[in-house]
C-alpha cells in the first residue's frame, strides 16, 4: 500500500527481517504476543460461543500484492464475549499460517472484524484443505482471482458469507497480532477447528498467484491458548 515500506515473504524483505524494514514494523521483531502460532496443548474450557450474523456482499476481489482480498459491504458481524465486531474483509494465505500440532493446512482464510468503539480486531481463521469438488460458495471468488498486483475484479455473483464457514464452529482462541507488518498486537484470534474443503483446482488457482504468503509460527510464550469444550 502507498506509504508502506516494501515487505514480502522471501529474502531480505521476508518475515525474519520485517522488524528492521521500518520503525513502524518494530513489533514484528520485538513483540511478545505475535501470530500465527502452532496450536497444541490448548486448555479446554467452557468459552463463549461466536455468534455469526453474516449476510450477502458484492464480490469485489483484489490482489493486494501480498494476498487475495475480498472487501465486504453491508452489516455482517460477529458477537463475541459481549462485543460486536464488524466484518471488514477476508483474505487468504497458503499454506495455512496457524498449524495444528505442527501440521499446516493447504490454505487459511482470515475474516477480519473490528470493534468500531475500541478499534480492536477479531480475526476468525478458517483452515482450508483439499476435498473432492469445488466449494460452491467460494467459487465466485476462486473463479475470479486477479493475477496482477493492484487489480480488482468485480463479479456479478454476490457472496453468501455464511456459506463460507464450516457448519461446526467450535474454536481455539488466544490474544495475538496481525500476521503481516506492522504486526500490531491488537487481535483476538478465533481459529475455527473444523476445516473447510476446497477443490484441488480452487487451491491451485490461488497458489498459482501466491504459492507462499504465510508467516512462520511465533512463540506462544505465557499467553493462554483456549479451546471450546465440546
Amino acid at each position: 500500500m502507498a506509504g508502506e515500506s516494501h515487505w514480502g515473504y522471501e529474502g531480505e524483505t521476508g518475515p525474519d527481517n520485517w522488524g528492521s524494514l521500518s520503525p513502524d514494523y518494530a513489533c514484528c521483531a520485538d513483540g511478545t504476543a505475535q501470530s500465527p502460532i502452532d496450536i497444541r496443548n490448548a486448555s479446554e474450557l467452557d468459552l463463549v460461543a461466536i455468534h455469526f450474523d453474516y449476510g450477502r456482499t458484492p464480490n469485489s476481489v483484489t490482489n493486494t500484492g501480498h494476498s487475495i482480498q475480498v472487501d465486504v459491504e453491508g452489516d455482517s458481524h460477529i458477537l463475541y464475549d459481549g462485543i460486536r465486531y464488524t466484518l471488514l474483509q477476508f483474505h487468504f494465505h497458503a499454506p495455512s499460517e496457524h498449524t495444528i500440532d505442527g501440521q499446516a493446512a493447504a490454505m487459511e482464510a482470515h475474516f477480519v472484524h473490528q470493534d468500531p468503539n475500541s478499534g480492536m480486531l477479531a480475526v476468525v481463521g478458517i483452515l482450508l484443505e483439499e476435498g473432492d469438488g469445488d466449494h460452491e460458495d467460494y467459487a465466485p471468488v476462486f473463479g475470479n482471482l486477479p493475477a496482477e498486483a493492484g487489480r480488482t475484479v468485480n463479479s456479478e455473483d454476490s457472496l453468501a458469507l455464511s456459506g463460507l464457514l464450516p457448519q461446526v464452529r467450535t474454536f481455539y482462541t488466544y490474544q495475538g497480532s496481525l500476521t503481516t507488518p506492522p504486526c500490531s498486537e491488537n487481535v483476538r484470534w478465533l481459529l475455527l477447528d473444523t476445516p473447510v474443503a476446497l477443490s484441488a483446482a480452487q487451491i491451485a488457482a490461488f497458489t498459482a498467484i501466491y504459492a507462499n504468503n504465510a508467516r512462520p509460527v511465533q512463540p506462544l510464550g505465557d499467553r493462554d491458548l483456549l479451546r471450546v469444550r465440546e
